[in-house]
C-alpha cells in the first residue's frame, strides 16, 4: 500500500511538473525531510552565527544580539510564509525566477533570476571562506600550518585561508557531481548535526567559563565600535548589525529549487521554506544568548577583533572546549557549504534551460545520474571569481571582503526573493493558489516584505568603517564595502543586455514537454506560461 502511495504521490508530482512545462529530467529521490534539511542546511546557525556574530558585537553590541536576532527574525519568517504559497503554487526548479516570470512576464523574470543567481553564488562563496577561515583556525591551534593557520602574520593567515577555500569548495564540487542521493543524505545527516552541535556548543558555554556576563550586560549594553560617531548608533550602526540575523537566516529558496527532486513537493517544499526558518530562529537565538553570557571579559574580547572566536578564547582560553566548539562549527559550515553550491547549481540549471544565461547549452545539460555538473563546475568558478578580493587583507584587520560578500548575498537573494511577492500581491485573489497557502493574510504579508527588504537593501550597501567611505581622509578600496559595486555592476550589465537584445530572445520560461503538446492537443512555443492545464490551471487553495 505504501509502494501504491508513494508511486502515486511520483505520479502527481510529474503530471504538475508536466501542467507547468517541464519533463521530469531530475532524479526525484528526496523526501520532504531532506527538502527542509538543505534549507536547515544553508541556513545553518553553525555558519552566520560564527561567522558574522562580530558583526553585530561591533555595530550595537549585546543588544544587537540578544534583542536584534530575534525581532529581525519575525519579517524574515513573514518573507518564508510568503515564497511558500509560491512555492507550493510552482514547485518547479526555477523556483524565483520562474513565479516572477509567470506572475510579471518574461523581463520580471529575467532580473529576478539574475538576482537570485548573485545571491546563490554569493552565499557559496561567502560560506566557503567563513568556513576556511574557521578551519585554518583550527589547524593554528593545532600548530598545523599548511595555510599558515599558525602564522602570527595576519596576510599570511588570510592568503593560506583563501587557498584552503579553495579546497573546500573543490570538495563540495566533487561532493555535488558524485550524485543526488548522497547530497540528500548529506543534507539529513547535516540536520542532527546542527542539532546536537549547538545542544553541545551551549552546554559547553554554560558549565566551563569560570565567569558569565550578567542578563543586564547581554540583555542592555550598548557598544559601537564601528567608527562612526555616537550620533550615529540607532539609525546606521545598529543597523549594521543587523546583518548578523539577516545573512544567517536566507537561502531558504533552496526548498523551491530542489522541489523537481522532491516527493509531493507542492506540500512538502511549502513546508519546507517556513519550517525552517522557525527553526533556525529559535535554536539560533538561544545559540546567541550562550555566546554572549560566556562574553564576560568585553574589552578583552573587543581588542580581539569581537569575534565569536575571540568569545571563546577570552572565556575558555585556547584549549580543548575552545576546539571542540569551533570543529563542530566548522564542519556545520562544511555541509552548510555543500548544500549553498547544491542550490546554486539547481538555479543555474534551470535559469540555463530557459535560455537566459551565456552558454546556457551546456549549462543547462545533464550526465546520465541525472545531475547537472556542468552548472556545477560555473557556479564554483564563479564564487572562486566573487572571493578574490579576499585574498588581499586590509589594514585595520578587518574581513571588509567578507562582509561585502555577505552583503552581496543578502541584497541579491532578497530582492529576488521580494519580486515574486510583490507580483502575486498585485494579483490579488485572481492568483491561483496551491494545496499551501495564506489566504486572505497575504494582504499585508507581502507588501510588509516588500517594505521591508527596500530597508534591508539601503542598509547594506552601505560603508561598514569610515576607511571605506570616499571622502573621508581615511579612505582606503581595501576597506571599501563592494556590495553595491558587484551587484549594482552586475545589474546594470544584464540591464543594458536585455534592452539592447535578451528582451527579444527570452521570452521566459521555456517548454520542455513534447508528449504534452500531444496530449493536449496545442502547440506550445517556446516561453509559454500558460495554455489548457498550465499553471493557470492550478488548484484552489486548500
Amino acid at each position: 500500500m505504501a509502494n501504491l502511495d508513494a508511486a502515486a504521490i511520483a505520479s502527481s508530482d510529474e503530471q504538475r511538473l508536466a501542467e507547468l512545462g517541464y519533463k521530469q529530467e531530475l532524479d526525484r529521490s528526496w523526501s520532504g525531510f531532506q527538502n527542509f534539511a538543505i534549507s536547515f542546511t544553508i541556513i545553518s546557525i553553525l555558519a552566520g552565527c560564527f561567522t558574522t556574530y562580530g558583526q553585530a558585537w561591533n555595530n550595537g553590541g549585546p543588544v544587537a544580539i540578544s534583542w536584534g536576532w530575534p525581532l529581525i527574525s519575525i519579517p524574515i519568517l513573514i518573507i518564508g510564509f510568503c515564497m511558500s504559497e509560491l512555492v507550493s503554487a510552482y514547485p518547479t526548479a526555477g523556483g524565483i525566477y520562474w513565479w516572477a516570470a509567470k506572475l510579471g512576464g518574461a523581463g520580471w523574470g529575467w532580473f529576478t533570476g539574475w538576482f537570485n543567481l548573485i545571491g546563490l553564488i554569493a552565499v557559496c562563496a561567502s560560506v566557503d571562506f567563513g568556513a576556511a577561515t574557521f578551519m585554518n583556525t583550527v589547524f593554528g591551534l593545532y600548530d598545523f600550518n599548511l595555510f599558515n593557520g599558525a602564522s602570527s602574520d595576519a596576510a599570511a593567515f588570510q592568503h593560506g585561508t583563501f587557498f584552503l577555500f579553495l579546497v573546500i569548495i573543490a570538495f563540495h564540487a566533487a561532493v555535488n557531481i558524485l550524485g543526488s542521493h548522497l547530497v540528500a543524505t548529506f543534507n539529513s545527516i547535516s540536520v542532527w548535526w546542527h542539532v546536537a552541535g549547538v545542544a553541545i556548543i551551549i552546554a559547553v558555554l554554560i558549565i566551563v567559563p569560570d565567569h558569565h556576563a550578567s542578563a543586564d550586560f547581554v540583555f542592555t549594553e550598548r557598544f559601537n565600535n564601528s567608527g562612526f560617531g555616537g550620533g550615529m548608533y540607532w539609525f546606521y550602526v545598529l543597523p549594521l548589525g543587523f546583518l548578523l540575523t539577516q545573512y544567517t537566516i536566507t537561502g531558504f529558496d533552496s526548498c523551491a529549487h530542489i522541489s523537481e527532486e522532491t516527493h509531493g513537493a507542492a506540500d512538502a517544499a511549502a513546508k519546507g521554506v517556513w519550517r525552517s526558518i522557525f527553526y533556525s530562529a529559535v535554536i539560533g537565538w538561544f545559540l546567541l544568548l550562550a555566546f554572549t553570557f560566556a562574553a564576560s571579559d568585553a574589552k578583552g574580547i573587543t581588542e580581539a577583533g569581537g569575534s565569536s572566536i575571540a568569545v571563546f578564547e577570552s572565556a575558555m582560553g585556547s584549549g580543548g572546549w575552545t576546539k571542540v566548539i569551533l570543529i563542530i562549527s566548522t564542519v556545520g559550515q562544511v555541509f552548510c557549504g555543500a548544500a549553498c553550491l547544491t542550490s546554486a547549481s539547481r538555479m543555474c540549471y534551470a535559469f540555463s534551460r530557459d535560455g537566459a544565461i551565456p552558454g546556457w547549452r551546456i549549462w543547462s545539460k545533464v550526465n546520465d545520474r541525472k545531475m547537472p555538473v556542468n552548472a556545477v563546475l560555473f557556479m564554483v568558478g564563479c564564487a572562486i571569481l566573487l572571493t578574490i578580493p579576499a585574498y588581499f587583507p586590509n589594514e585595520a584587520g578587518i574581513p571588509v571582503a567578507f562582509y561585502a560578500i555577505v552583503s552581496v548575498a543578502v541584497i541579491g537573494l532578497y530582492i529576488a526573493y521580494v519580486i515574486p511577492i510583490y507580483l502575486r500581491w498585485r494579483m490579488g485573489d485572481e492568483f491561483q493558489t496551491g494545496p499551501w497557502n495564506l489566504g486572505s493574510k497575504y494582504k499585508w504579508m507581502n507588501p510588509f516584505a516588500v517594505v521591508w527588504v527596500a530597508i534591508i537593501t539601503i542598509i547594506f550597501i552601505l560603508p561598514t568603517t569610515p576607511a571605506g567611505v570616499p571622502w573621508r581622509d581615511e579612505f582606503d578600496w581595501s576597506a571599501v564595502n563592494y556590495a553595491p559595486l558587484v551587484t549594482g555592476g552586475i545589474i546594470l550589465a544584464v540591464g543594458l543586455w536585455w534592452v539592447l537584445g535578451a528582451k527579444n530572445t527570452f521570452t521566459g520560461p521555456r517548454i520542455t514537454v513534447a508528449e504534452l503538446d500531444a496530449e493536449l492537443g496545442e502547440e506550445h512555443k517556446p516561453g509559454d506560461l500558460g495554455g489548457p492545464g498550465g499553471p493557470t490551471s492550478a488548484p484552489a487553495g486548500v
